[in-house]
């Protein structure tokens, strides 16, 4: 597995960090996406520092990935669910 050594900058900081290669585009999107984010609540909202910009994207990236989180459970139900059905008609079918 390659690895490769990028920076992220994030809220005026730079990371250093060691990625596989194969995430190096993932975390260069999420980087920039992250600092589009604070900048738009520095923009639209009454932000006294950094941090409290950084508290807000975690609230809303955490709130985001529950959401996904959810939809994927509900998916999860519905499609075991059809395919239960499926199964009972075709056993029904088979006899």
């Amino acid at each position: 597995m390659e690895v490769r050594r990028i920076t992220i900058n994030i809220a005026g900081r730079v990371y250093p960090l060691n990625v596989p290669a194969a995430e190096e585009e993932t975390l260069r999107k999420v980087g920039k996406q992250i600092e589009n984010m604070i900048k738009d609540f520095e923009q639209n909202f009454d932000v006294r520092d950094k941090q409290d910009a950084l508290a807000m994207c975690a609230l809303k990236l955490g709130t985001n990935a529950e959401v996904v989180s959810m939809n994927y459970e509900r998916n999860i139900n519905s499609t075991n669910e059809r395919l239960a059905k499926i199964n009972q008609t075709l056993n029904e079918v088979g006899k």
